[in-house]
This record gives C-alpha cells, structure tokens and sequence, in this order.
C-alpha cells in the first residue's frame, strides 16, 4: 500500500510524508526567487556608499587632514585676542567633530580668513532713551579650500551676536561674549563646510 501512496510523489520532507510534484515546485521557485532577491541587493548595493557620521559631518572622501590658519582681526574695535579665541575655537570643533588630523599647513582642507566685524550697537531702548542692553557683533569672512574637490572650495561670510547688560564694562564681559559668539560662528562654518546643509 505504501507504494501505491506514494506514486505521483517525489521524495519525503523532513516528517517523512511525501511531497508531491506542486510542492516541490513551489519549494524551488521559493529557493529561486531568495536566490534572485539577494543578488539583485548585493548588485545594487555594491554601487551605492553610505557615510555614517554621528556628529553630521560629511567628510570629502580620501581626506584625513585639515589646517586652520591664524585668522585675522581686520575690524577696528577686534583684537589679536578676539581672533585667536575664534581660531582655537574652529580648531576644536573640527578636532571633536571629524576623524581628520590637524596639520599646520597643507591639509586636504584649509580653513583661512579674518573678522571683519566686531561692532557694539545699544539695543532694547528704554522710556527714558537709554540702552537696557547692548549688542557685540562679530562678523567672520571664511575661504575654505577643499583640495581634493575644487567644486567645493567656497568664500562666505557669516555673522552672530550676542547681548549683554549696558551697565556692564564690555572688557569685563569681552571674554565670555567673544567665546559665546565664536561658538555660534564656529557651528555655521562647520555646517556651511562639512555638515551638508
């Protein structure tokens, strides 16, 4: 009886009951079609390049340097102090925020420039016409090279500001508000530069 059961069969699965000819087929154009399946994604994923970052830099690929030159401080009322605040503090976020290795000249990406800006205006004027608070502005002009791709070598200007209350002495306040402002500054250019905005 056995042998009568299994005519029209075509082997046995795992259980030892016979798989019948619709099985079987079905069981190879499944194997089949995984089979197509991952060659399709391994073709198609063999051209395609991902950059993972977690701070959101998009490094230019083959670079593993950068320089930052000593930034100049053009404005009347800025001091070498002020411009080398700035420098440090563009360095450091580079330094934290991508595996590239600062070199003092050379880099596959250069960062040069000056402060063109750095003015005090009086802002939140009161009844009696006094300034509640006044107004640092530094103004940064940026020439960043990238030396491995031409096309995304740029020179841009960026600016911020931040208040501070006018009964206060800008040289006793100087200090924290130019580490404040360069902060802010110092984002803009890396977003501006490797953060493909």
């Amino acid at each position: 009886m056995r042998g009568a059961e299994a005519r029209g069969c075509e082997g046995a699965n795992a259980t030892g009951r016979p798989i019948g000819r619709t099985g079987r087929t079905a069981l190879l154009l499944y194997r089949r079609s995984v089979q197509v399946l991952i060659l399709i994604l391994l073709l198609t994923s063999a051209g395609c390049k991902v950059n993972y970052s977690f701070t959101g830099a998009d490094i230019p690929a083959g670079a593993s340097t950068y320089d930052v030159a000593v930034f100049d401080a053009r404005a009347p009322l800025s001091t070498p102090r002020t411009a080398q605040v700035f420098t440090e503090t563009l360095r450091d976020l580079l330094q934290a925020q991508t595996p590239l290795k600062l070199v003092r000249e050379g880099g596959d990406l250069r960062y040069e420039g000056a402060i063109t800006g750095y003015d005090v205006q009086p802002v939140s004027i009161q009844a009696n016409e006094t300034a509640a608070l006044n107004r640092l502005t530094m103004t940064v002009s940026v020439t960043y090279t990238n030396s491995l791709d031409a096309t995304r070598t740029s020179t841009f200007t960026v600016s911020r500001f931040a208040d501070y209350d006018s009964a206060a002495d800008l040289v006793t306040v100087e200090e924290g508000l130019v580490r404040t402002i360069s902060d802010q500054l110092v984002q803009d250019i890396f977003d501006r530069t490797l953060g493909n905005w």
